[in-house]
């Protein structure tokens, strides 16, 4: 049997616009966009320099439709830059970027084969003796099970299923394509490529199944490293090695702040535990997702000081290293007993309650907040919490606002 080497990625969502991150530091959002790019570009120079036989790209190569073809562009570029190299690309569209998702179009090199969106398809690489079978969706939404219609494997040869899929389940990715581990070895084939989910997962070992994951972290809920999978097959023996193609990553730290630990006392600790995650950083720039829990004597002056404490927390992350973005500052702080008692003899728990707020206040909120976002002027408010926090926070200010102004009074 021959041997050879492929790339295995997927879900590369070029053109993501990090909108949550341009809301807060639009500097900051470019480099992450940025990034995305750098991370597909570098990907294109692992497969030239390995020589790798083909490269596979299990959807989602778009994160939807495009403003202008400047993603277009970009992406022909670089399969372009493969085509020079002789290496065939094989393309199976994702949710993202389905048919009725996609409406601009870029004539893409020879090199790549799309595979078909209405049945499964096929294509074969003789001198490798290797055949992929895939299909593609055709709209945003894919709820049947497709591998099931997946065709028979080529006998004698390497066969490779392509799949965007969440199998039986994997939040927070929406169920797309559902199946399961036996439905896919019900086909026969030697590898199955897989793409939606965005963690890297070996989710079996005979036949090897694989998600990749993503080549950049988009958002708080994707951290860590992020990467490709680079596939070796030996005289039909099959090895894998992760791919680390990300220019920047998100991170989350907690630090429990004691009952009478002034800011002063925060910001010190905070910069020892920062110490750990700059060796994580890995030489990357960062977005920081920082969280502040625990009793404190202090919460109200730090909450209606809530930008002054998030310019502190930021300043403390550049004395650890410059390229550590606060990302958000999420302060869960809970009032001492002191302050509920004041809070109770100044006659406010009924009007904003220490603690968790009834539901019917929550939603009376949300309603209102709705009302606001939706006056937002150029689309500012269609990402995840437009204002900066949600409706419990926001009220959780407007309480510590109040009873600050009554304390002084």
């Amino acid at each position: 049997m021959t041997s050879f080497s492929f790339i295995h990625a997927a879900d590369l969502h070029l053109g993501s616009p990090f909108q949550g991150l341009a809301l807060k530091d639009a500097s900051v959002a470019e480099l992450f966009i940025e990034a995305s790019r750098k991370a597909f570009s570098g990907l294109v120079d692992q497969a030239v320099e390995r020589k790798v036989d083909f490269f596979i790209v299990a959807g989602d190569v778009y994160d939807g439709d495009w403003k202008d073809n400047k993603i277009g562009l970009f992406f022909n570029r670089e399969v372009a830059r493969l085509e020079r190299a002789g290496i065939p690309v094989y393309l199976l569209k994702g949710n993202h970027d389905a048919e009725s998702v996609i409406t601009r179009t870029i004539t893409l090199p020879a090199n790549v084969s799309d595979f078909p969106v209405n049945k499964p398809g096929s294509f074969k690489i003789p001198h490798l003796k290797v055949a992929l079978h895939g299909q593609g969706f055709a709209e945003r939404s894919a709820t049947e099970n497709l591998a099931l219609a997946y065709p028979k494997p080529e006998s004698g040869w390497f066969n490779i299923g392509v799949l965007h899929t969440s199998l039986t389940g994997r939040e927070p990715h929406a169920s797309y394509a559902p199946c399961s581990v036996e439905d896919l070895r019900s086909r026969g084939y030697d590898y199955w490529a897989l793409g939606h989910v965005h963690d890297f997962e070996i989710v079996a070992e005979d036949p090897l199944i694989v998600f990749p994951g993503n080549l950049q972290g988009r958002s708080i809920r994707e951290q860590g490293a992020k990467g490709a999978v680079l596939v070796t097959v030996e005289d039909g023996r099959v090895t894998h090695e992760r791919v680390i193609t990300d220019g920047a990553r998100f991170a989350e730290l907690t630090l429990v702040v004691q009952p009478d630990e002034p800011l002063s006392g925060i910001l010190r600790r905070l910069e020892e535990a920062l110490e750990a995650v700059v060796d994580r950083m890995e030489g990357r720039p960062l977005a920081l997702r920082i969280r502040l829990t625990g009793k404190s004597a202090f919460r109200s002056e730090l909450m209606v000081r809530a930008q002054d404490l998030r310019d502190e927390v930021q300043a403390a992350c550049h004395r650890c290293h410059q390229d550590i973005w606060l990302e958000k500052l999420d302060v869960r702080l809970e009032p001492n007993e002191i302050v509920g008692t004041a809070s109770a003899a100044l006659g406010l728990d009924s009007l904003l309650p220490m603690g968790d707020f009834p539901p019917e206040l929550l939603a009376e909120a949300n309603a209102r907040l709705a009302e606001i976002v939706a006056r937002l002027p150029g689309g500012l408010g269609a990402g995840e919490l437009a204002l900066g926090a949600d409706a419990g926070s926001l009220l959780a200010e407007a309480r510590d606002l109040l009873l600050l102004r009554a304390a002084q009074n």
